[in-house]
């Protein structure tokens, strides 16, 4: 399963069809400070630190980028083989993602970017009723990225955690592969996002949140009592 891919000549590029999506996203928000929980190579967060940062730029950045990534080694590859290094407005830390964001200050970020694995999973005690409840207390706007198959069942699972802690919750992407679901505490313009998603080299639907109420319902998410943290 390919992980990361990082353009060593250009950190805006993003190869990845749901990284651009995050992007569009992101954007529409408005969203400058980005606690990322995920690390890999730590391309979405790079990518947009170049955007928002001049390094000859005598004035602090106009974003921060923060990466959490739970595995050490996974960072030192980064390092040493895709061109991971200081760099204005980007943080990189190792450290695990839900004790990481139960340390933040309310409303202290703009969004979370939530891109972490176990093989093909989404780590479960990240995608708990109140472990995106704590999400919510740090930023208006999370991102989770999925994969999934046709019976979009882990879509459904973390939607309905979502939607206990964020009242607008939608999806971007296709019928299997990476779905990026949002939880937001305010309306963004979904009709802007859709565009611009749809015109994507990898065109993504977007899911709105009435569409997504109807794929939930019934759907009981995950709580912190059924599910090991360790």
């Amino acid at each position: 399963m390919d992980a990361s891919y990082v353009d060593l000549a250009d950190p805006s590029h993003l190869e990845f069809d749901y990284m651009r999506w995050m992007r569009i996203v992101l954007r529409a928000a408005r969203a400058r400070r980005v606690l990322h929980v995920g690390g890999g190579a730590c391309a979405l967060a790079r990518a947009l630190a170049a955007e928002n940062s001049d390094p000859r730029a005598q004035t602090a950045p106009t974003s921060l980028q923060e990466v959490c990534e739970v595995n050490p080694e996974v960072l030192a590859v980064a390092r040493a083989h895709f061109g991971l290094r200081r760099t204005r407005g980007l943080r990189v830390r190792v450290a695990e993602g839900r004790s990481w964001v139960a340390r933040q200050p309310d409303a202290s970020w703009d969004a979370i970017a939530l891109d972490a694995f176990v093989a093909a999973t989404v780590p479960r005690h990240l995608i708990t009723v109140e472990a995106l409840a704590d999400a919510a207390r740090v930023a208006p706007l999370v991102l989770v990225n999925v994969l999934d198959d046709r019976s979009a069942r882990d879509v459904r699972l973390i939607a309905a955690a979502l939607a206990e802690a964020y009242p607008h919750v939608w999806g971007l992407g296709g019928r299997t592969g990476n779905t990026i679901l949002a939880g937001a505490a305010r309306r963004l313009d979904l009709d802007r996002i859709a565009t611009r998603a749809a015109a994507d080299p990898s065109p993504a639907r977007l899911t709105g949140p009435a569409e997504m109420a109807r794929l939930v319902a019934g759907m009981s998410p995950l709580r912190d009592e059924k599910v090991s943290t360790g």
